[in-house]
């Protein structure tokens, strides 16, 4: 029994051997992955308008979604769009859930080091948006106050960040989406929300709600498409097709309908 036994854990050590060096062989087939499979999996927030979000009918739309919309079709391969828990988007990705990250999803040195980033296709900011009828009208006013932001998000990054206003603040609310902490400052639970300047527009002008964003910004960022780190054929062809889009107008006409103009940054 023990020589079996030793023989089975030889064999499996050296599949295990075996295994590894396939892994550490540097071989790329994430491109050839998603062709032979003919489906992309695209992780997404979907409570992040205009980047991706539900409408009316409950279908998932938005600036990204047209962008990968295009870009999958181009490749010929079919888009599935997949709803993540934004604070455990990396696990999402490199569990293999997910073939990339495509929603608002901010650079950041501390993310570059584990996710291989598009280049940037969008410049953004890290802003705070409070009520209307709120006092506050720069940072130092949030003096003693309490902020609310989504977790897992870059505007936590951004908070982290500035220690100085971090340490200045009463506390620190986490939400789960930056909607909730919107319905939160409504209620006047928070005194102001860190989020995407993006996001804060859209949905300022969306909702007609009382708020105002302050002109003084935590953060400026740019938006990346994130990938596995080893997943370099994957990350270029996305990155080659956007550029195209770039050049043949594609990009151009998909942001004057989600923004009103072109503020694409792609080939710029």
């Amino acid at each position: 029994m023990k020589k079996f036994a030793c023989i089975a854990v030889a064999l499996c050590c050296a599949a295990f051997v075996f295994a590894g060096g396939t892994r550490d062989s540097g071989e790329d087939n994430s491109l050839v992955k998603i062709r032979d499979s003919g489906v992309f999996v695209l992780g997404l927030d979907d409570s992040f308008p205009p980047m991706g979000f539900r409408n009316e009918d409950n279908e998932i739309v938005g600036y990204d979604i047209d962008l990968a919309r295009e870009v999958t079709s181009r490749m010929g391969v079919e888009l599935k769009l997949q709803p993540i828990d934004w604070n455990a988007k990396e696990q999402e990705l490199n569990t293999g859930n997910i073939d990339c990250i495509w929603n608002g999803f901010t650079i950041t040195p501390e993310r570059a080091k584990m996710i291989n980033f598009s280049k940037p296709y969008l410049k953004n900011a890290q802003v705070l948006v409070v009520r209307e009828d709120s006092p506050v009208k720069t940072l130092k006013d949030l003096s003693g106050k309490t902020v609310g932001l989504q977790a897992g998000s870059s505007a936590a990054n951004a908070l982290e960040d500035d220690a100085d206003f971090r340490a200045s603040l009463k506390g620190v609310v986490e939400f789960k989406d930056n909607l909730l902490a919107l319905m939160d400052l409504e209620a006047r639970g928070v005194d102001a929300v860190v989020m995407d300047l993006m996001v804060a527009n859209d949905n300022i002008n969306r909702s007609g709600k009382a708020y105002r964003i302050l002109a003084e910004d935590l953060a400026a960022e740019e938006y990346g498409i994130g990938f596995r780190k080893n997943d370099a054929a994957l990350r270029n062809e996305v990155q080659r097709i956007l550029e195209e889009m770039a050049t043949d107008g594609t990009i151009a006409g998909i942001a004057k309908t989600w923004f009103g103009a072109d503020i694409s940054i792609v080939g710029k």
